[in-house]
């Protein structure tokens, strides 16, 4: 299985503390939660008894907290341009992050936020206007991400950006917009990134051949650094590349193909993080994961 730690986002129905066990039912090494419900605001706090049986659940599968890959809320949107919302999206964040710490996590997932401003393409000045509205939203997503490490200081919960494909307004699927964002956070122990295969592969990066790929982490280190990458998703692709489309698929059934999750498999500078399904169809996730580890050349 070399050093590499594969699994997939879980359901944490019932309470966190399931999490774990529905890691091990899928033959994972790794896996990924929300811990709280996804589309809504407010949740109750985890109980002491939660806390207690997540660490014990989680110390039994002999997955490693670093291995553990949350994912904050749907709803939060730390670039957002409205200040009431933008105020929201922070205070549910921290909550996110405080949770992570409770439980003895080291890591929150997130997507970076959306601009959700409307120009229209007709617009003489479209380029210019769109430039200028990705680049407030980014400040405002470094400034919410500062604010959220000032408010958790004695935590070590690093906040791991996503990328993303570029959907509507979403920010994060340039490697230059990362590389913004770690750039203007005044605390780099607390920030990391997580690459999505399906999102680099629609934003526009190739995957598909050792050529492509080595081009596009190439490029990831040159501008972001292989040193801020704390995990990945592993997903195929519906569209196809450069679509700027979100939409996964089951590994060897999309766009991207088996030869990039190979690529993966037997690259070292993936060893040691969680490497995260959010594939299309669980019921096939513990097929995929032996698929996975299959590809490991000796």
């Amino acid at each position: 299985m070399a050093n590499k730690y594969v699994g997939a986002h879980v359901s944490a129905s019932g309470g966190v503390e399931n999490a774990p066990i529905n890691a091990m039912e899928i033959g994972a090494r790794a896996f990924a939660l929300f811990t709280k419900n996804q589309r809504q605001w407010k949740a109750k706090a985890l109980s002491e008894e939660s806390i207690e049986a997540f660490r014990t659940n989680l110390e039994r599968s002999g997955i490693a907290p670093k291995h553990v890959l949350p994912h904050d809320s749907y709803l939060i949107n730390l670039g957002h341009p409205e200040e009431e919302k933008l105020l929201k999206s922070r205070e549910a964040f921290v909550d996110e992050l405080e949770r992570c710490e409770q439980l003895g996590l080291e890591k929150l997932n997130f997507h970076p936020g959306s601009h959700l401003v409307k120009i229209p393409k007709r617009d003489p000045d479209y380029e210019t206007k769109l430039e200028a509205a990705e680049r407030e939203c980014l400040d405002r997503i470094a400034e919410s991400m500062n604010r959220a490490i000032e408010a958790t200081p004695d935590s070590k919960v690093k906040l791991v950006i996503e990328n993303t494909a570029g959907q509507g307004s979403n920010l994060g699927y340039r490697f230059e917009h990362l590389a913004y964002l770690i750039e203007r956070v005044e605390e780099k122990s607390r920030v990391g990134v997580c690459l999505d295969t399906c999102h680099t592969f629609t934003a526009g990066y190739d995957l598909r051949t050792p050529e492509a790929y080595e081009e596009t982490m190439r490029a990831f280190d040159e501008i972001v650094g292989f040193d801020y990458l704390e995990g990945m998703h592993i997903n195929d692709s519906k569209p196809p590349l450069g679509s700027r489309v979100d939409r996964h698929h089951s590994l060897g059934m999309g766009e991207i193909g088996w030869e990039a999750f190979r690529l993966i498999m037997n690259d070292p500078r993936m060893d040691d993080i969680p490497l995260i399904l959010e594939t299309i169809d669980e019921s096939i996730w513990p097929e995929e994961i032996r698929a996975l580890y299959d590809l490991i050349e000796v």
